[in-house]
Formats: structure tokens, sequence, C-alpha cells
């Protein structure tokens, strides 16, 4: 069994070198071969190296991959990997496919130099086998650079390359401890990763959206993005300047006002001349402070119910860490210059304006605020009935901390907040809190108050404590 100690970049180069059952190839493009130097670097590489290749120049890439609209891409990266994979095992595998683990290791990476400046980014992918003439499995991991010159660049792409193929040979079998182990000799202000899929037989069983849960629980990536399918997506690959409508909540259960909610903003935002007709990206966002179960422990169960549930609406899922809106917001600027609307309940809002919130914000609730509508972000607004007063608080009624109001009206008279006006005033007063205990103490009336396709997807999976008091009667 492999001992519990984390290993140097360098230990682990060498380890695999040292191993003599695994034979590949490197194919690099973008920022140097950098992780095929470390293998050669240790020394001890003949025994692991079968071929390293790079092919710069994008026609001389189309003729040995195929042409590809974007050569930073996960499509490209594919290609090389079946390309290479291909080569390999028809060059070697009659020879000596009886006694050895093939892999083929390739990035697509696109670093800062001359004429780029951008932050560097890349795809980095294994295919790998766990036996000789076993079918093979594979890692994707798509990185970003934060290193301000490219030789650091190179540097950490090339530890995070090594530290990839080390999981893959030693690590398949405990996919949460490779995630962990991708950072290895790197920091968070180096490098993070936001993307991982793992497939073949080496991962059966593994739940890729898990894994994204993952990335972000052990701090690789402040958020994660998968489709209503399961399947991980870099964010940029669902982002890109498109506007985006994004509604942050716990889903335990979702319930129709949380459809109330989106529709209506929706309704609100395609109002917007700017928008020009372009469909706004939907995403569904769950914090690590919504899956907490006690200490800091996730209930995993928890929540792929919450994501089955999603799922079942045709919902695309966020997750992150963050806890505070201009935080979400500010990441959502990264991928698109486009609208960012964020829709809310009033009490939500009134967090949102709560100073005390922002205590280790020398600007308080004002910088917190300026950051939040910094760029194209727009809140929009749900009602909220009190069930003390009956009173309908609205945008226009909301009533705003002492000091506050004229901020709130300039918010107000700018359109930075944006009442929806379109709402069933029958669902104001159904609260996931009270959906969540008429499931779990069997009183049918929840089935009302949730959307038709996830009832079904509860009752089948026993989701969220449901059948729990039948069964004890």
């Amino acid at each position: 069994m492999l001992e519990e100690v984390r290993r140097t970049v360098r230990e682990k180069a060498l380890q695999i070198n040292i191993d003599g059952s695994r034979h590949g190839t490197f194919a690099e493009i973008g920022g140097g071969q950098e992780v095929a130097r470390w293998f050669f670097h240790v020394g001890g590489a003949a025994g692991t190296v079968a071929k390293t290749m790079s092919a710069y120049d994008m026609a001389v890439s189309d003729a040995i991959y195929g042409p590809c609209a974007r050569y930073v891409s996960r499509q490209r990266l594919q290609a090389m990997l079946d390309h290479e994979w291909g080569l390999l095992l028809e060059r070697l595998a009659g020879k000596r496919g009886d006694k050895t683990r093939f892999f083929v290791f390739a990035d697509t990476v696109a670093t800062r130099s001359y004429t780029r400046s951008e932050d560097g980014r890349g795809w980095l992918g294994i295919r790998f086998q766990t036996g000789p003439r076993g079918e093979p499995s594979e890692i994707l991991v798509h990185a970003r650079m934060w290193d301000h010159d490219n030789a650091r660049q190179q540097e950490a792409l090339g530890l995070l390359g090594v530290n990839l193929c080390y999981g893959a040979c030693f690590l398949s079998h405990d996919p949460e401890r490779l995630i962990g182990s991708l950072m290895d000799d790197l920091t968070r202000d180096r490098m993070e990763v936001d993307t991982i899929k793992f497939s073949g037989p080496a991962f059966l069983g593994v739940d890729n959206r898990l894994m994204s849960l993952q990335l972000v629980h052990q701090r690789l990536t402040n958020a994660a993005v998968f489709t209503a399918e399961g399947e991980v997506v870099e964010p940029a690959e669902v982002l890109h300047q498109r506007p985006v409508l994004i509604e942050r909540g716990s889903f335990r259960p979702v319930t129709n006002v949380t459809l109330d909610m989106i529709d209506g903003a929706l309704a609100e935002m395609r109002k917007e001349p700017e928008l020009q007709d372009a469909e706004p990206v939907v995403l569904m966002e769950m914090t690590l402070r919504h899956l907490l179960a006690t200490g800091s422990s996730i209930d995993f169960a928890d929540y792929l119910a919450r994501v089955d549930t999603l799922s079942a609406l045709g919902r695309m899922v966020m997750i992150s860490n963050y806890s505070r809106f201009h935080n979400v917001a500010m990441y959502l600027r990264r991928y698109t210059r486009n609208l960012v609307g964020m829709v809310l309940g009033v009490p939500t809002l009134e967090k949102i304006c709560d100073e005390h919130f922002y205590n280790d914000l020398e600007g308080g609730v004002l910088e917190a605020l300026g950051r939040l509508f910094r760029g194209r972000v727009k809140l929009y607004l749900y009602p909220w009935k009190n069930q003390e007063t009956g009173e309908l608080v609205t945008a226009e009624n909301f009533r705003i901390g002492a000091g506050y109001e004229h901020l709130y009206a300039h918010l107000r008279e700018n359109r930075f907040i944006v009442p929806i006006r379109r709402f069933k005033g029958e669902e104001l007063s159904v609260f996931p809190g009270d959906v969540l205990e008429r499931i779990q103490r069997g009183d049918d009336s929840w089935e009302r108050m949730v959307p038709a396709p996830v009832v079904p997807v509860i009752k089948r999976n026993g989701l969220f404590g449901f059948g729990g008091e039948r069964d004890r009667a």
C-alpha cells in the first residue's frame, strides 16, 4: 500500500521513472515541454518516455490533430489524446503490450508572452492503463495560471502536469486524494484547477459532480460548474461573453417559488435592451456553507439529492465557496462582460444591506455594494409577504437601514435593483423549510409546493427523508 506521505514533484517524477512498467508519450502545445522536462531532469526517463513532441505552428497542429475552432480547448486536448494513443499502441503494443501499462499525457496551453498579456490557462489530460492490455481510463483538467511572467507560468504548468501523471499512476483508486495532490508544490496564488473529469474503468462509480464539489471543498478553485446532465464544464465554455442569471440558495428542496423567482427575473431581464435578444445562461448556485452538515463535513448524499432535483428541471448547477454576493459577481465577470442578473428575495436583500455583514471590509456596506455593482450587474428583487402583518414588501416599499435611504433610491432609479413584477401571489407563503418538514413527516401536501417533475424524483429516490415517517409508523 502507498504510504501516506506527501512527495515533492521531483520525487514523483523519479518514482514514475523507476517503476519500469509504464511507458508513454508526452505531447505539449503552448507552454514549452515543461512536463516531459521533469522526467528527463530527474533521470531514468529511458524506460518511461516513448516520445515527446510539440506542434506550435497552427497549420502543423491542424495537420497532425485535425482542424479545431479553439486551440486551447477540451476538443483539441481530446484530439491530441486520441491521435497519440492510437500511434502509441500501433507502434508498441505488439512488442511490449503484455508487460507495459501505456499512457499518453497531453496539454494545450496559452501562457503569457510578448504578444499575450492575459492570465495563462490550459487543458491537461492523461489517458492510461492500470494493467497491461487493459482498457484505458482518462483524467482531464482545466487550469488557470496567475503568475505574472511566462517562465513562472511554464514552471507551474510543469508541476501540475507531473502531479497529474503521478495521480493517474498511483492514486487512481482514491480520486479525492488525487485531487488534493494536484496542488503539491503549488499554491493558489499561482494556480487554480476549476474543472476535472474522470472516465474509464479505473473510475467506475465515480460521480464527476462530487468531484466538482471536491475541487471547491479542497480549495483548488472557488467555483465549479456542471450541466443538468452532470457533465462537468469549464466555466468559460458556457459563460463566455454571455448574459447570466444566477439564483443562490440551498434548494433543500427546490420549490415552486424557486422557479417563479427565476421566471419572473427572466421576464424582466429579457426586456433589457443591452441583451439584444441574447438568451441568458441560468445558473442555480449552492455555496459550501449550504452543504456543511456538522462541523466541516459535507453530507454528500444530501448534496446529490439537491442536484438531482435541479437536474430534473434541466438546470445548470454552480458550486462555490462564496458567502457574499459581490464575490459571486466578481467571479462571473471573469468570464463575461455581458449583463449579470442576480435574483433574490427581500429577506436576502436585507442581509446584503446589513452593515454588520461586512465588519472586515474597511468601507463596510458601501465597499461591498461598490464591488457588487462594478460592471453590468443588476439585482432582480422578488417580493415577500410578511406573515405577521400581511404586508407585501416589494422593491418599491422596501425599507433600507437608516442612513442608506438615498443610496437605495440611487440604485433603484438607475435600475441596479429591478422589481420582479410577474409573480404568483399564492406562492409567497411557501418556504423550503416548511416543505422539507412536510416531506419528512409524510404530509402529502408538499407535492403541491414543488415543481411537478421533482415529485417523482424525491419519491423514487427517497430524498430529503421522504418515507421515513411512514416507515416508522
